[in-house]
């Protein structure tokens, strides 16, 4: 099943996907875009993962990391789907990150790569953003390419884990105005699903909610205010986003 949040009539609430529309708690069902899109889970601890593909790794001119690159955000980067993300006016390099984003379903720890699906609530869309020449020194990706406000969209949809039969053979797409400009599948991740919460467990606990973001394949590219940029990743679902401009 897929599920969304979002606002409607005054009120926050929870949805369904039905059709191809969304179908709210009382029965009735309205198209997606009569309604406001919130970003489908609350969550606790974000985990994201950069260079997590060879090719996009390579795209950037960046050796593979030998062990996992995370780095923690905010949940004041998440924003819905069909929402608005600024683009600095200093920015000469903004683009999309396409990702798979894992969401868990109960407490984990010291849990092993065999098991690590039992842990799993559901998968959805994100988009992450990133600014490239705000980078700087050696620790990448950093602070203030990652953590900017509504630099992240996600959803629209929560899917239900047991949807997915194999979340490491998806098919990844980014659409720029219509245009395709990003082709991959989660099955070219250096670091799989299972490996990464093994990973994160073996030091730490993972609790319901918290989120995985497994990183993004070769095809990211500037975008700019206006553009009108599609996440989407087979069976899960397609995440629209607009860039606008606004100030650093």
């Amino acid at each position: 099943m897929k599920y969304a949040r979002i606002a409607y009539e005054g009120r926050v609430q929870q949805a369904w996907e039905d059709s191809g529309m969304v179908r709210l708690a009382d029965g009735r069902r309205v198209s997606e875009t009569e309604v406001v899109w919130l970003p489908p889970v609350t969550p606790g601890t974000i985990l994201a993962l950069g260079l997590n593909y060879a090719d996009h790794a390579a795209e950037i001119a960046s050796q593979t990391p030998d062990e996992p690159m995370v780095f923690l955000k905010g949940a004041n980067t998440l924003v819905g789907h069909r929402a608005f993300t600024p683009r600095p006016d200093d920015a000469s390099n903004m683009h999309y990150e396409c990702e798979l984003a894992v969401v868990l379903g109960r407490p984990a720890r010291n849990v092993a790569k065999a098991d690590a699906y039992d842990y799993i609530a559901g998968y959805t869309v994100a988009n992450d953003y990133a600014v490239r020449n705000y980078l700087e020194g050696f620790y990448r990706p950093n602070f203030r390419i990652k953590s900017r406000d509504n630099c992240t969209p996600i959803g629209p949809w929560l899917v239900d884990a047991a949807d997915i039969p194999d979340p490491m053979d998806l098919r990844l797409t980014t659409r720029v105005n219509g245009v395709t400009t990003q082709e991959g599948s989660t099955r070219d991740m250096l670091f799989d699903v299972p490996f990464l919460i093994e990973y994160f467990s073996s030091f730490m606990t993972l609790q319901p909610g918290d989120l995985i973001l497994t990183g993004t394949p070769k095809g990211t590219v500037n975008v700019m205010p206006g553009d009108e940029v599609v996440t989407e990743i087979e069976s899960i679902g397609a995440l629209y986003n607009t860039i606008i401009a606004r100030r650093p």
